[in-house]
């Protein structure tokens, strides 16, 4: 029944259709194949529910820099028996376009009891959850984790992807140890290969000196 689900509702990618990206982009795959991925907004599973626009294929695009940021990132993880997993990465302004929408929409709140259970929805905009403008469509920004590279098992980091809450805060302390210490990993390997954190959510990274700094893409993911 899994595969099933699968096919019904997530992308598919198909590398040997790939788009000509603009100048300065690349598909991380093609650059660390090893990267594991769970394009969340190629899926059912997000905080909207359904397919977000502007998500085609199940393929990681980033600006080229901060793809080969990644790949650093990566062969030190792989060192240690870990490896990354890409939740999203670029992000075409339709697919902002589209949670504007859902936002404004106070009615749907089918994914509230997963992603945002303590938050009306009608404030999401005020708390800063959610924006006309994403750092994700300048190329620059991913969203990960890290997971044990035998089994695929994410490590706990206290809360889920895309978890609206200060449980995601990267200041949030009623973690466990272990918890603390996964974040910690996640957060001291990415800066030491070039990346800032955002302080509401731990999975969430921008390279520092990104290329693209002021401008917004719109090409979809395929």
């Amino acid at each position: 029944m899994k595969w099933i689900f699968s096919l019904l509702f997530s992308c598919i990618a198909f590398n040997n259709i790939a788009q000509n990206l603009p100048e300065g982009f690349s598909y991380i795959q093609d650059l660390e194949p090893t990267i594991q991925q769970e394009l969340r907004y190629c899926s059912h599973n997000n905080f909207t529910g359904v397919p977000v626009d502007g998500y085609e294929e199940s393929v990681l695009i980033t600006s080229t820099p901060t793809a080969l940021a990644l790949q650093k990132v990566q062969q030190e993880l792989l060192q240690q028996g870990y490896s990354l997993k890409i939740f999203d990465a670029y992000r075409p302004q339709q697919a902002v376009n589209h949670f504007v929408r859902w936002a404004k929409d106070i009615n749907d709140t089918i994914m509230k009891k997963q992603f945002y259970p303590a938050i009306n929805k009608r404030y999401l905009f005020k708390l800063g959850y959610i924006a006309t403008k994403s750092g994700h469509s300048r190329g620059s920004s991913v969203d990960l984790t890290i997971i044990n590279h035998k089994t695929g098992e994410e490590l706990d980091m206290g809360s889920p992807y895309d978890f609206f809450g200060k449980i995601s805060h990267l200041n949030y302390q009623n973690l466990t140890q272990e918890q603390k210490n996964n974040r910690f990993l996640l957060q001291k390997m990415m800066k030491k290969h070039g990346f800032r954190p955002y302080i509401n959510e731990w999975w969430h990274f921008t390279l520092r000196n990104e290329p693209f700094p002021k401008k917004y893409f719109n090409f979809p993911i395929k």
